[in-house]
């Protein structure tokens, strides 16, 4: 190339000539392109080499937008997963207080109707706890002096025989379980109508029936109610099933083993009877026995001979 050429637009169209040009072909290929679709095979053919290019540029900011949905979808699932296992654990505590409630309900209820000969004489109480000494069978309710409770009565379930109360304070009470060793209660055979003493052997949570001949009339599955001949406890209620009946002539009474019918472990509210029903009873005058064997004991006055 010569040095001293010339550029060529300075011997070429004037300016004005080649813009009228050049706008022309371009108003001709608009026309065409718009009318006979002349340019769709260029423009496929540049889509084609320019697709890959135009991927391969916008790749960078597609991965860096994907990474940033990614970490935010993840903070939000994380705190929608935790949201949702609160709402979980809520509803699971709600569920289950609500299925203690109902069982709680039941529980009264069958308490309410099962001793309904008893009518309202009756402290229903709560067990809070097992008693400190843990080679003992008592338990402590909420029920005290305070509620009109005093030794000696007689605490029930929907079932049966609890035990007794033993130990008074002024808001809590202590009640030894008639499986508690010697606690003693006179009970009869329904079926027989055979009258015993069902005592606590301590041990194994069962009660045993001593002193009972071994010809008498009482077998497995016998039902053991309160007789009521001690004056404490009200006739009637349910106090064991009999389990075991040993007949072995070496010995002079059978052994005798029954299950108690109450269940302080499956349940948390007992009811302690405040009357014995056996004070609506006749009771004897006293004094006028006393009286009578008075006279028997002296003999009959001997009448004076002036």
């Amino acid at each position: 190339m010569s040095a001293f050429q010339e550029n060529f637009f300075t011997r070429g169209p004037s300016p004005l000539a080649r813009l009228t040009f050049f706008s022309l072909v371009a108003i001709a290929i608009m026309i065409a392109d718009h009318r006979f679709q002349a340019l769709a095979f260029l423009r496929l053919g540049v889509s084609v080499v320019l697709t890959p290019v135009e991927q391969t540029l916008m790749l960078p900011g597609k991965l860096i937008q994907s990474l940033g949905l990614y970490f935010s979808d993840q903070n939000r699932l994380i705190a929608e997963n935790a949201t949702l296992n609160a709402k979980v654990m809520e509803l699971t505590a709600g569920h289950q207080q609500a299925q203690l409630i109902r069982a709680e309900r039941t529980y009264l209820t069958t308490l309410s109707e099962a001793n309904k000969r008893l009518g309202d004489r009756g402290v229903l109480a709560e067990i809070i706890r097992d008693a400190r000494n843990p080679f003992v069978r008592k338990v402590v309710i909420n029920k005290g002096s305070s509620h009109g409770l005093r030794a000696g009565l007689v605490v029930i379930d929907a079932v049966g025989v609890v035990g007794q109360l033993t130990a008074i304070g002024i808001m809590t009470s202590e009640i030894t379980l008639s499986t508690e060793k010697n606690q003693s209660v006179p009970v009869l055979a329904l079926r027989s109508g055979l009258r015993a003493i069902a005592v606590g052997n301590g041990r194994d949570g069962s009660i045993d029936v001593p002193f009972i001949p071994l010809a008498a009339d009482i077998q497995v599955g016998d039902a053991l109610v309160t007789s009521g001949i001690d004056g404490t406890y009200p006739a009637g209620l349910s106090v064991a099933i009999v389990a075991s009946v040993d007949r072995n002539p070496a010995f002079q009474f059978a052994r005798i083993s029954a299950t108690p019918a109450s269940g302080t472990e499956q349940h948390r509210f007992v009811k302690v009877l405040t009357q014995e029903e056996l004070k609506e009873y006749p009771q004897p005058d006293v004094k006028a026995e006393e009286g009578k064997l008075g006279r028997e004991r002296t003999g009959p006055k001997r009448r004076e001979v002036r």
